[in-house]
């Protein structure tokens, strides 16, 4: 689906807004996330400076933001580079000095013309009973005025980006919006009293008002609508576009799964063996399953996953496990070894360790389907890795990975099943929003015996008296 030529503005290079080039350019899109106008747009002011003060020169109190008029009498230009510059300026109550370090003096003369009258603004300090102002935020012609004695905002910054260059860009931004056609539902738009997408966000980065920082000001909250129902639009596609691209019906007689039942020290819980029925539900149709499963730690969702596998893995086809880390990956070899020795299937570790021949061989493994069981990290899925045939991908702490990192593990193979694990507690709404292209499943009893989760708040400087004692009861395990 092409995009709307309406939108096309937005799309352009950060680099295409007047004083945005490639070095500045490569920083702003690192501060707002992204290279196009629209992620500069997003970039939402999080305080204001308010230059409406305007005292006399006598008047302006210490550690102030001011903004006055004033008159140029005299420059003291230093020599040395390490001395600042000074100019003194005055108004009929009193005299401040204008301090500038490092500063051209070409510019200064410039920006400051002498016996000319000028606005400037900035924070008043005194130094010895002196007033003075350094290195103004804002100096300009009298005719300025308007433009500089306002409320300013102020946006997140990063290393080598001013709040002015921000500004300056989002100014020339906010000139590339166009009145678009409304999306919302009309009834709904006009029951919130929320305006227009272009003028909620010109409300926004104009800065009239110091309530639009509020989070429920209209304004943000039509914004933080549109946002959120981009967001699942976005779920939606992605949901119907999976299912479009069709899976594979896994139908096998289980003697995989029985072994592994088996060799089980226990018996799975009931809520197991809904979920297992969730899971063959979906594997034994020709449509992709795409299924979340919340469980807490010590539900047992690892065996449920393994016992998953063996669907894909009788029918002749590869599964992954995709761990965020090393360590989580290593756990879960060692947690499924004794259930695959039991039915002879064989499993590689692979990780961003692996480097050279150790690397090659494992690739190799993938390729010819020698490694019916790839666990690891986000290794498994990059490039380089080509699976012999993916039937069924498991990763595991959901929230580690996003949308696109799912897809391209599940883009490895034909038709590839994705079950993603999580211990983190999601209620059904959250769910439903931040996971809204997969079906929810959710193991809600722990197997007989289990000790109970201890969850506890320990202050930082506790923590190695922490460790201490984690190690100490290690060991009396050993």
């Amino acid at each position: 689906m092409s995009r709307p030529f309406d939108l096309d503005p937005l799309f352009r290079s950060l680099t295409a807004l007047p004083g945005v080039g490639p070095k500045n350019g490569k920083l702003l899109e690192k501060l707002v996330g992204g290279p196009k106008v629209l992620d500069l747009l997003w970039h939402l002011p999080v305080d204001f400076i308010d230059r409406k003060f305007s005292p006399k020169i006598n008047e302006a109190p210490n550690g102030r933001v001011a903004t006055m008029e004033v008159s140029v009498d005299k420059h003291f230009p230093n020599a040395r580079k390490s001395q600042p510059y000074r100019v003194k300026c005055s108004d009929e109550t009193g005299s401040i000095t204008l301090v500038f370090f490092r500063a051209h003096k070409d510019w200064i003369e410039k920006q400051l013309p002498l016996n000319q009258k000028i606005i400037i603004s900035g924070k008043i300090e005194y130094y010895q009973g002196n007033a003075q102002m350094t290195h103004p935020d804002a100096i300009g012609p009298l005719e300025d005025r308007a433009t500089i004695e306002a409320l300013e905002p102020v946006y997140p910054l990063t290393q080598g980006v001013t709040n002015k260059a921000v500004r300056k860009a989002m100014h020339s931004a906010v000139g590339y919006i166009t009145k678009m056609p409304e999306w919302l539902d009309a009834p709904y738009k006009a029951q919130q009293s929320w305006s227009d997408w272009h003028s909620a966000m010109d409300d926004l980065h104009a800065f009239r008002d110091p309530s639009i920082l509020s989070p429920e000001h209209p304004s943000r909250m039509r914004l933080a609508y549109d946002e959120l129902l981009a967001n699942q639009l976005t779920l939606a596609l992605v949901r119907h576009r999976a299912r479009k691209v069709g899976g594979r019906a896994y139908k096998t007689d289980g003697a995989l799964r029985q072994k592994i039942i088996e060799a089980l020290p226990f018996t799975l819980t009931n809520a197991q063996q809904e979920v297992l029925t969730d899971i063959d539900n979906d594997m034994g149709t020709d449509v992709r399953m795409l299924r979340l499963l919340q469980g807490d730690v010590g539900s047992g969702k690892t065996v449920v996953a393994c016992i998953a596998m063996m669907s894909a893995i009788e029918s002749g086809a590869q599964a992954a496990l995709m761990a965020p880390t090393e360590i989580l990956a290593r756990q879960h070899a060692q947690s499924l070894k004794p259930w695959l020795d039991a039915t002879g299937v064989r499993s590689i570790v692979m990780t961003g360790r692996d480097k050279g021949k150790a690397r090659e061989t494992l690739l190799q493994q993938i390729r010819s389907g020698g490694a019916q069981v790839v666990i690891g990290t986000h290794a498994i899925f990059q490039d380089t890795v080509e699976y012999h045939d993916l039937g069924l991908a498991v990763i595991d702490e959901q929230h580690r990975f996003g949308v696109q990192q799912r897809l391209q593990l599940s883009g490895k193979g034909k038709g590839t099943d994705v079950l993603v694990m999580t211990a983190t507690p999601i209620p059904r709404t959250l769910a439903l929003t931040a996971y809204g292209d997969m079906e929810v499943s959710k193991i809600g009893e722990k197997p007989p015996g289990r000790k109970p989760i201890d969850t506890r708040l320990i202050p930082i400087e506790k923590i190695e008296d922490c460790l201490q004692n984690l190690s100490l009861g290690y060991l009396e395990h050993l």
